[in-house]
């Protein structure tokens, strides 16, 4: 039998259950979003004079539920009109509905009771042979399976999201022990392919695979901190973005998510793991029972490891907790030698090796830090579960890691990291020592593009199960290179599809990636049938390096930051008219030159969590590869008659005016940076590039032929910028704007109306390109555009002056 999910029923509306629902909402399935009835009126409602008979009372608890979820910052939906495929209702009066839904979840409290309760009433309604699953963080299926029918049983199981389910990966199945195979199957399938998630097989342990070593691991700092005599800022700065982690690292985290959610699960897990090696590490240290009984438990209550605070200047301060004293002092920087040996290492797997042989505090850190973990994860197996490689999964999927626990144990080296275990007392597992006697000397191997795992059970190298959908860049890079600089990697992807890969800081776009650029559709157009220009950084493309543009500029090179601004123009043209088809894969900070190049792209296969914008008015300029131009253009093709013409352009000059950025690839159809019928959003980012090469592919399959450039681009000349003018006096005049922010939107009136013509007049792309081109080199000459550029350079923050 095929299932498809086309309804889902969601019951319980708090944080989870609400993030629940957007996101399936995000991918266009239709949710019923159930909770309790209120047992008495508030305040607003007594004063209204309703009772609790009235339907908007019985659904208060609800609807007041998922409108903070949707007001919530970052958004857990894609586009607010998504909100209107979720359906609210209470489970009095609506939970009959369940029975035309292909997927019930429980999300309520964590509680056995209360879940039991909820099931027995599911029965009643549940059609059999429909999924119904569980958002549980750690109670035994074997308990909520107690009074269930065979059917229920053998359609339960633990779907786990992460919180916020929307931007955390991991997504944790674990099959009660009467599931079918075929559930299972299904629900691993369906979050990796439909909720872009990375599914994590699981067994039936407390706190599963990613709250067990997750929480471990923050334990062990816990008691880590106090025998290191270290700060909470020192271990931030040593388990944060050095090693692959979030900015939040340890203890920032710790304030976010909430101490007392933290408490709870490490309680869990020292009350059900009594045979855990490490079962004292789970027990409280005396300082965090100190900050919960003061309730210092993070943001929710404005003080936890850090506290922000006004000083007598009236400047916003944030203060650190002293573990020491327990009092609050002003935060201090934290600086180690070891750190300052891994800056010129860019990416933080190759630093691992530096780490831990550190001199000072911090190498002694490491050291402690990774011989008690790599101990832990390797005793997991086979308890949590009989594959490494799920271990590692949960922790990058569920906790933001760039690597797992054995991924940076052979980044180490499996021998070197005995030695640091045994260095604290802990001996390598059995498997371990076996799998070294057996000649294997790493947990993981790369073969034909593909990542092996050491398979405890085969005692051998097996290929990790999901990747033939997927293409890593990372596995084939040095075996399919076609061509290399000191900006891009070209690689064959096979098939007769090129990829152009930026190596860039921050995939900024320079010289060398455009001469990279160039050089891909020079070998495409020779001797291939497409090209796709992604990568699996970060981020996509922050934009262009606007170090280079400040340096011409401040010794007024004038003539070489022409050439160079014109070369990035024309690097865009040739994106767009070439004789192959052109795919950007966008993702994540698409920003700048980054959304220029994805605007000129024959099409756009987007990754749902992209946050693309032409943002150039932050440094004082406007877009000048090309982006002013295009935005031009697409307003044009919108065009109809009369007032409606200058509304549209209006709608597009704002988009640059106001650097606006969509929050997600929906966001970006709204504000034309993507085209509907055109551009397509993949939600599970691993599948990109594969899908992006399947679209170059296609577009090659149907016979493309290179675009004949464009001389029909309606312009609507003084009209337009007469508009333009008036509204930017206006804002400025009200103070809503700078004098020179009103400069910068001047220039760009100018290019988007097509000049001062004085009628609407069809121009060439190349028209719009040189006036776009020449407004952006006489803002370079202003100084206060300098002084933004070199405040975006020394701070990452746009400067308004």
């Amino acid at each position: 039998m095929t299932r498809r999910i086309k309804k889902v029923a969601i019951i319980g509306s708090g944080i989870m259950g609400s993030g629940i629902a957007c996101h399936f909402a995000n991918i266009g399935v239709e949710v019923l979003l159930l909770d309790i009835v209120p047992r008495e009126l508030n305040d607003r409602e007594k004063a209204k004079g309703l009772t609790l008979e009235d339907k908007v009372v019985r659904n208060r608890l609800v609807n007041d539920a998922l409108a903070a979820s949707l007001k919530s910052k970052p958004s857990p939906i894609y586009n607010q009109k998504f909100a209107d495929r979720i359906t609210t209702g209470n489970l009095e009066d609506d939970l009959y509905k369940i029975k035309d839904v292909d997927w019930v979840m429980e999300v309520v409290v964590e509680r056995l009771d209360i879940k039991q309760s909820v099931f027995e009433q599911v029965e009643k309604y549940r059609t059999p042979g429909t999924i119904i699953s569980t958002n549980t963080s750690g109670i035994p299926i074997k308990f909520m399976n107690e009074g269930r029918s065979e059917d229920f049983r053998k359609h339960f199981a633990v779907t786990h999201f992460f919180n916020p389910p929307r931007y955390l990966k991991l997504f944790e199945v674990v099959p009660g022990p009467d599931c079918k195979q075929e559930v299972t199957d299904f629900l691993m399938d369906y979050g990796s392919k439909f909720l872009g998630k990375t599914s994590v097989l699981a067994k039936d342990t407390p706190a599963f695979i990613g709250n067990r070593i997750g929480i471990f691991g923050i334990q062990s700092l816990f008691h880590q901190v106090k025998e290191l005599g270290l700060t909470v800022e020192e271990v931030d700065k040593l388990t944060g973005p050095v090693i692959g982690r979030p900015k939040s690292a340890t203890f920032r985290t710790v304030d976010v998510v909430g101490l007392d959610t933290l408490v709870h699960v490490a309680n869990g897990i020292y009350e059900n793991c009594p045979n855990d090696e490490a079962h004292d590490l789970f027990k409280l240290p005396d300082f965090i029972n100190t900050m919960v009984e003061n309730k210092w438990l993070g943001d929710k209550t404005k003080q936890g490891f850090y506290k922000k605070t006004t000083n007598a200047e009236g400047k916003r301060e944030i203060l650190a907790l002293d573990l020491d004293t327990m009092e609050y002092r002003p935060s201090k920087k934290a600086k180690f030698a070891t750190l300052e040996l891994t800056k010129t290492i860019d990416k933080p797997i190759d630093r691992f090796k530096v780490l831990v042989g550190g001199k000072d505090k911090a190498g002694e850190f490491y050291r402690k830090n990774f011989a008690a973990m790599f101990a832990y994860v390797q005793n997991r197996i086979p308890e949590i579960s009989d594959e490494l490689y799920r271990i590692d999964d949960a922790m990058k999927a569920g906790f933001g890691w760039e690597n797992g626990p054995f991924e940076i144990w052979d980044a180490v080296g499996v021998e070197k990291g005995i030695e640091l275990m045994k260095a604290e007392g802990k001996e390598p597992a059995a498997w371990v020592t076996e799998m070294i006697a057996k000649g294997e000397k790493s947990f993981y191997t790369v073969k034909d593009g593909a990542t092996y795992y050491y398979d405890v059970p085969a005692k051998a190298q097996v290929k990790k199960p999901g990747q033939d959908s997927f293409i890593i860049l990372d596995n084939i890079r040095k075996t399919t290179e076609v061509f290399k600089n000191s900006g891009v990697v070209i690689e064959d992807l096979g098939d007769g599809i090129l990829n152009c890969e930026f190596q860039s800081k921050m995939n900024t776009i320079g010289g060398d990636v455009l001469a990279g650029l160039n050089k891909a559709v020079d070998l495409a157009e020779k001797d291939f049938q497409g090209l796709v220009i992604g990568n699996q950084g970060a981020n996509f493309s922050v934009g262009a390096n606007i170090g280079m543009i400040f340096m011409m500029a401040v010794e007024q090179e004038y003539d070489e930051l022409n050439m160079a601004i014109k070369y990035f123009q024309d690097t865009m043209m040739r994106m767009r008219y070439s004789a192959i088809p052109t795919i950007a894969a966008p993702h994540g900070m698409t920003l700048g030159g980054g959304c220029e190049l994805s605007l000129h792209a024959d099409k756009v296969v987007a990754a749902a969590e992209t946050y693309i914008g032409l943002v150039e008015f932050g440094v004082g300029v406007i877009p000048g590869g090309g982006g002013s131009k295009e935005m031009a253009l697409r307003a044009q093709d919108l065009f109809h008659t009369g007032d409606v013409q200058l509304n549209v352009l209006q709608e597009h000059f704002l988009t640059i005016g106001m650097a606006k950025v969509a929050t997600s690839a929906y966001e970006a159809y709204d504000l034309n940076l993507l085209q509907k019928g055109k551009d397509v959003v993949v939600v599970n980012k691993d599948s990109q590039i594969a899908e992006a090469k399947k679209h170059a592919m296609l577009l090659a399959e149907a016979g493309y032929t290179q675009p004949v450039k464009r001389k029909d681009v309606l312009v609507l000349g003084k009209q337009a910028l007469g508009m333009f003018l008036v509204g930017t006096d206006s804002m400025e005049a009200s103070k809503y704007i700078s004098e020179h922010d009103q400069k910068i939107a001047n220039k760009l009136a100018y290019v988007m109306a097509g000049g001062d013509l004085s009628e609407p007049t069809k121009v060439s792309e190349q028209y719009l390109l040189d006036i776009e081109r020449e407004a952006f080199l006489s803002l370079t000459t202003e100084r206060k555009t300098l002084e933004r550029i070199q405040h975006m350079l020394k701070t990452g923050k746009p400067l308004r002056n």
